[in-house]
């Protein structure tokens, strides 16, 4: 494999990624407002408004393990921004990387085809499988990365505006860092191979995005069944999610390297 040349690739895709603001500010915007302005808002809900009750809360708090309702607030309104935190609104960090990489990787070939700079592409001296890894590396990377860092700073605003109030750290719980570490990573190179083979299909990147689009209705129903107490996230429902998600992602994978060879992206350069 020659890496030198793949990271060659990455780095120029990365630059153009950056360089769209039709990517950056979903990129900043999103992550600003599920990650920092949701969890400050929890916190200053039990300081602003007086609750008396959570009821809306007890399916939540009926299939909550033990452990998590151990040192739980009395106060209701603490007991809720605890609650809001650590398991509500925690899933949230599974977005970032799964519509980080959808993003990208719609840009991938499409926007390569709206540009006019796909032949130029095809024409490097790297092989098709590395030119595919190249392409796939570049949507997955900073999608996990992205999804790490958010998961740090989630935590660190929640600790901040939460945690002050009850006298301790909300988070990071083995659930969360599961989350952070490992689904999120494994979600996203599902959704990047998958966005990766509607982007090669694709005329432009709106097309690609908006059929790839749906990569993200998994982690809305973690959300929704969470938060209806339906579901819960608990280790073992992450592990097998993650694994899952490995497991769909080496197959899309395969399908995506094949659709990214020159024979066939030759054949949609008109």
């Amino acid at each position: 494999m020659n890496w030198r040349g793949i990271a060659a690739v990455v780095r120029r895709d990365l630059r153009l990624v950056w360089g769209s603001k039709s990517v950056v500010i979903p990129s900043v915007v999103v992550p600003a407002l599920l990650l920092i302005v949701l969890p400050a808002a929890a916190g200053l809900v039990p300081r602003l408004v007086n609750i008396v009750d959570t009821g809306d809360l007890d399916a939540l708090l009926a299939v909550l393990p033990d452990r998590a309702l151990v040192g739980l607030s009395s106060d209701p309104g603490l007991l809720a921004a605890e609650v809001a935190v650590t398991w509500l609104l925690a899933p949230l960090v599974l977005l970032i990387p799964v519509m980080f990489a959808a993003v990208v990787a719609a840009d991938g070939i499409a926007g390569e085809r709206e540009r006019g700079t796909l032949e130029g592409l095809l024409l490097t001296p790297l092989t098709d499988r590395e030119l595919a890894v190249a392409k796939l590396l570049a949507a997955w990377v900073p999608a996990a990365v992205l999804g790490i860092g958010g998961a740090v700073v989630y935590a660190t605003v929640a600790n901040l505006t939460v945690g002050t109030q009850v006298g301790r750290l909300v988070l990071p719980n083995a659930e969360f860092a599961l989350m952070a570490l490992w689904v999120g990573p494994t979600l996203a190179a599902a959704a990047m191979a998958a966005v990766s083979l509607v982007s090669a299909r694709s005329k432009t990147t709106q097309e690609a995005f908006q059929i790839g689009g749906v990569v993200v209705i998994p982690v809305v129903a973690m959300l929704v069944g969470q938060a209806s107490g339906v579901l819960l996230l608990s280790v073992w429902l992450l592990w097998f999610a993650g694994v899952l998600a490995l497991a769909i992602a080496g197959g899309l994978l395969l399908a995506a390297s094949r659709a990214l060879s020159r024979d066939r992206l030759g054949t949609r350069l008109a």
